[in-house]
């Protein structure tokens, strides 16, 4: 590879970043072929690996995030928290990027849950008066791509997903769309750790007003 593919490689990686945490898309293949368009090069073999945008993203934001950045990392992960402990039974394990710690403008956050079926989720949170629609999620696994079952309900004005698996999906997360590992999941017990381990940590926010549908 050229010093010129290589230069091209890293700013496309670089111009993805900036997407993803300033225009919060989430797909990073999508990033990086709005990043190629963008910057001239649709044509170019040389498209950065999506372990690539990650350090990018990861760079990106310590370089450029302000005051408000970890605060409002915390208060999403406050939220989690709480969201967590409603649906303590069914063993909640926090995904995704409010889990890595990062800002990318979207007040959302994902949960994984496990349950002999979502219709026991879903009337649960009829039960404790929570508005929820539902939807489908496609996850990635060693047998590809799954259809899986989606929860959502808001609370403090942030979306929350709760992708429903059945009980063994415990033992076995699905593939990161990044690196094609197994997904990185924290438990509410992690959750807390982290954020008591973060050195900006605010205070957690008063208690949430109950949760309502989405528009």
């Amino acid at each position: 590879m050229s010093v010129n593919d290589l230069r091209m490689r890293q700013l496309i990686a670089e111009e993805a970043a900036r997407i993803i945490l300033d225009e919060g898309v989430l797909d990073y293949h999508l990033a990086k072929r709005k990043a190629a368009d963008r910057l001239g090069a649709v044509q170019t073999r040389n498209l950065p690996r999506n372990t690539e945008i990650e350090a990018a993203v990861i760079e990106r934001q310590r370089l450029f995030e302000d005051e408000e950045t970890p605060l409002r990392i915390a208060h999403l992960q406050a939220v989690a928290l709480k969201a967590m402990d409603l649906l303590e039974r069914y063993s909640p394990r926090l995904v995704g990027s409010v889990l890595q710690g990062i800002d990318n403008g979207r007040q959302e956050i994902t949960l994984h849950a496990f349950a002999e079926s979502v219709e026991e989720v879903m009337f649960f949170l009829a039960d404790c008066g929570v508005s929820y629609r539902v939807s489908e999620r496609r996850v990635r696994s060693t047998r590809g791509h799954e259809p899986t079952p989606c929860i959502e309900f808001g609370a403090e004005d942030v979306d929350i997903d709760v992708l429903v698996f059945p009980i063994d999906g415990l033992r076995q997360a699905p593939l990161s769309p990044i690196n094609g590992k197994p997904m990185k999941r924290a438990s509410a017990r992690e959750v807390e750790a982290l954020m008591r381990d973060t050195a900006d940590c605010p205070r957690v926010p008063s208690p949430p007003a109950p949760p309502h549908a989405r528009d």
